[in-house]
């Protein structure tokens, strides 16, 4: 997938593209997930399973954007 956040602006239809991304790049395995975009950077949320799957969620965004992660406030349950 290409880099599709470079700037600082993120419209709600890019960040929309990069969950769906990490839906489907991890098979279902994270719940609720959500990315909110926040000082020019990014905040992971949602409810996993495993510490695993909470970095192959933040692994699957860093494929998708330059912008940094600020939080991966991704609840292990």
């Amino acid at each position: 997938m290409n880099k599709q956040l470079d700037s600082g602006k993120a419209t709600r239809e890019q960040l929309a593209c990069i969950e769906e991304h990490v839906r489907c790049r991890l098979l279902g395995r994270v719940r609720d997930f959500q990315l909110v975009f926040r000082d020019d950077g990014l905040v992971l949320r949602g409810h996993v399973h495993t510490y695993y799957t909470k970095q192959l969620a933040q692994h699957a965004v860093r494929e998708t954007t330059e912008l940094p992660i600020w939080a991966n406030e991704i609840e292990v349950s």
